[in-house]
């Protein structure tokens, strides 16, 4: 079996991040996007952004870039091919125009996971993050403008997080054909 990337989509506070740690902590490799956002005070960031100029960003040899909020996000050709070679299993964090790039590049190398999460639970998620009304309408227009609640249909898999998340956690292992959690530790 040829290794593979998993790349994560959904709107914003459906649980993308959450599973990838979740993920890297069972040993499952993270390909990192260099981004021009300064980091959050929040070292769970640390692990999936690499925080470089706008100056050096562009200067990257990037297979994949998209905009945010006026901030750029990309991933390098030279990060992706070292992890196809390396890994069997790799995860990106990804939006819609970022996996079509990533589709046309890695074709049968690539799959995707949409975290289905619906509007009131994405609301309480954001709550819980302590977010303002204004981040919270923000994000919620933004996926709404951007499709991400319809990113599903571009999406290989399908997880809904409505419930406890050890149900999606088995879902997404068993899509990445990961069934005994004991054995993961790549």
């Amino acid at each position: 079996m040829a290794n593979k990337i998993y790349a994560f989509l959904g709107p914003h506070a459906a649980g993308k991040r959450f599973f990838a740690q979740k993920l890297q902590s069972m040993g499952i490799h993270c390909i990192q996007s260099y981004t021009t956002r300064m980091p959050l005070n929040n070292n769970s960031e640390l692990s999936f952004y690499k925080h470089v100029t706008k100056d050096d960003f562009f200067k990257l040899s990037l297979i994949e870039k998209v905009t945010y909020r006026g901030e750029y996000y990309g991933l390098t050709k030279d990060d992706v091919l070292k992890s196809l070679m390396k890994y069997p299993i790799s995860l990106v964090l990804l939006e819609a125009n970022g996996l079509k790039q990533m589709q046309k590049i890695l074709t049968t190398r690539i799959e995707s996971i949409y975290i289905m999460v619906d509007y009131v639970t994405l609301i309480e998620r954001m709550l819980k993050l302590n977010e303002n009304n204004d981040d919270i309408k923000h994000h919620l227009e933004y996926a709404e403008n951007n499709g991400e609640f319809d990113s599903w249909k571009l999406s290989t898999h399908v997880v809904k997080n409505v419930s406890h998340p050890d149900v999606a956690l088995d879902q997404i292992l068993a899509i990445m054909g990961l069934v005994d959690r004991k054995k993961i530790n790549f």
